[in-house]
């Protein structure tokens, strides 16, 4: 997938799973304030990532994963070809 399939494909995926609009995933936007994120619903993201896209998010990457260009850099990274 290119990056702008990512981006795309994830932003659609997120909106659906956390109940927001498109227009809220700013690149530069938290991703945790953007999609309110607790606890509970972080685990419901990582669960999405590795479901849509094979791709395991360890806890020390996760920590890593401020905004949303973080997320879709992460992908494009560890995508499988």
């Amino acid at each position: 997938m290119t990056r702008e399939e990512i981006i795309k494909h994830v932003n659609s995926v997120l909106a659906e799973e956390f109940e927001t609009e498109n227009s809220n995933f700013d690149p530069n936007a938290k991703v945790y304030d953007t999609l309110n994120l607790d606890s509970l619903s972080l685990v419901d993201l990582v669960a999405v990532i590795q479901s849509e896209y094979g791709i395991k998010i360890p806890t020390e990457d996760l920590r890593k994963i401020q905004t949303f260009n973080d997320l879709y850099d992460y992908i494009e990274q560890h995508q499988k070809k």
